[in-house]
């Protein structure tokens, strides 16, 4: 099973000043045609995963105004987004960088009537501008969902419970969710003598895992030996039960911090008896990056991937500061990046096979009308027209399936005679050993045309 992220330094080196001019904006990506194939059908799974959880997708704006939407924006977050002028109203435009504070905004103003609790899911991409060093892309391709209006531990537990089968659903085994309550490590700050100032920098240490400036800060803010330890340990509390037991005697018996503690016990011990005992960790240094976060929050990591697929955690003030009180918590997830993930896992598996139909020239109608049957049915078509006829047809048809990586190549007009036969070409196995690679020999064979359909879902090399 993957393990929890080390608490490490954070990287000081300098970027270069001069480059070569890249074709493509640093920290955006072009996916080609087959990752965007798994990509896009990585999301739809997810997304219908939420939708059998009774997650109504939403759809929102890629462009928000910044005075609308900043008050519910970590202030760098607001700082670190990529801003445009409307021409129509001169105001400030924001390309997206936060899913959770666009709901917020949605329900807060514009869901007023809403049943709770709410259930929403999104697929969306946000842009944040991310320093070239830290190495983190500045497009993301999101997939998540928020619970809206419920304020328990089987909320919370709701989430994570979705989170991890979510995750299990697309084929992802080797991974862990990093537990923990912001309550916790903020209530520790807040009684360790912190200035305001000094603890909204220790909270982005924190969210960093970055202990060489969490030291700094706290020697810089003269905080007691007895202080200091108190909170470097506490970001080092990672494990199992045990950890609970060891965040109290860090607490002190200081109710804020104990309260913390009894929620997150709380959840903690409803997952396990569901059975999730294994994919958790308990981490009191869990510290999500947004200022939004008031609760139990979770960060998903996986093994050969140095980031978080994702997380979240209870927001429960963040509605008001769109002028409606709603508890809530959600999550999003990477998608580019659990898709690394399982590819790196082995856990990607084709998605489905390609049918050429070709024929003659003078036969387009009847190919024409064959290849409209066969997608109609849901198979994957792509068509051609050849000048040849005879054996020079199939030779051609053969080589031209095996340049479309085609699985099944069905050929039409080979037969003038019996017009209501079509020949299918279907290709060998391949296999790799070392560095050679040994493919069968191409399967032929004639089928009717009224049963070709039935034959092309019933073989594996067809079937979709």
């Amino acid at each position: 099973m993957a393990t929890a992220p080390p608490v490490r330094a954070v990287s000081s080196e300098k970027v270069p000043l001069v480059r070569e001019r890249s074709l493509v904006p640093i920290g955006m990506a072009t996916i080609l045609p087959e990752a965007a194939r798994h990509v896009r059908h990585l999301e739809s799974e997810l997304l219908q995963g939420f939708y059998g959880a009774g997650y109504d997708e939403i759809i929102l704006p890629t462009f928000e105004y910044l005075d609308v939407l900043a008050p519910g924006l970590d202030p760098r977050l607001a700082e670190n987004s990529y801003k445009i002028i409307d021409r129509t109203t001169g105001r400030i435009l924001l390309l997206r960088p936060d899913v959770t504070a666009q709901i917020a905004r949605t329900v807060a103003m514009g869901m007023v009537g809403a049943r709770l609790p709410l259930r929403l899911s999104y697929r969306a991409t946000v842009f944040r501008y991310e320093p070239e060093h830290v190495g983190r892309d500045r497009e993301l391709f999101q997939v998540g969902a928020e619970l809206i209006g419920a304020d328990d531990p089987s909320a919370d537990c709701e989430m994570i419970t979705l989170m991890i089968e979510s995750l299990r659903q697309v084929g992802l085994e080797s991974f862990k969710v990093s537990l923990g309550h912001v309550g916790f490590f903020k209530g520790l700050l807040v009684c360790t003598g912190l200035s305001v100032e000094g603890r909204k920098r220790a909270e982005e240490a924190a969210a960093r895992k970055d202990l060489p400036l969490l030291e700094e800060i706290i020697f810089q803010e003269r905080v007691s030996k007895r202080s200091a330890r108190r909170i470097l340990d506490a970001l080092e509390l990672c494990g199992t039960a045990d950890v609970l037991v060891k965040g109290r005697t860090l607490a002190k018996g200081e109710k804020p911090l104990l309260k913390a503690l009894d929620r997150l016990a709380s959840v903690y011990g409803i997952l396990c008896a569901s059975g999730f005992k294994d994919f958790l960790l308990l981490d009191l240094g869990e510290f999500r990056g947004f200022d939004y976060y008031d609760g139990v929050v979770f960060d998903v990591f996986s093994d050969g991937i140095d980031v978080e697929l994702g997380g979240g955690g209870r927001y429960n003030h963040l509605f008001g500061r769109f002028g409606r009180d709603l508890p809530s918590t959600g999550f999003g997830l990477n998608v580019d990046r659990l898709f690394r993930s399982l590819k790196l896992s082995g856990s990607i598996q084709p998605l489905d096979s390609k049918i050429l139909v070709i024929g003659p020239t003078n036969l387009s109608s009847d190919l024409v009308s064959l290849t409209q049957e066969l997608r109609r049915a849901g198979l994957r078509v792509l068509q051609r027209f050849v000048a040849a006829s005879g054996q020079d047809l199939i030779r051609m048809a053969a080589e031209v399936g095996r340049e479309a990586d085609a699985s099944t190549t069905v050929v039409v007009g080979t037969d003038r005679s019996h017009k209501d036969h079509v020949l299918l070409l279907q290709q060998g196995i391949s296999q790799r050993v070392g560095n050679t690679t040994s493919t069968t020999k191409v399967q032929r064979r004639t089928v009717l045309k009224q049963n070709l359909v039935r034959t092309l879902y019933a073989s594996p090399a067809g079937a979709p």
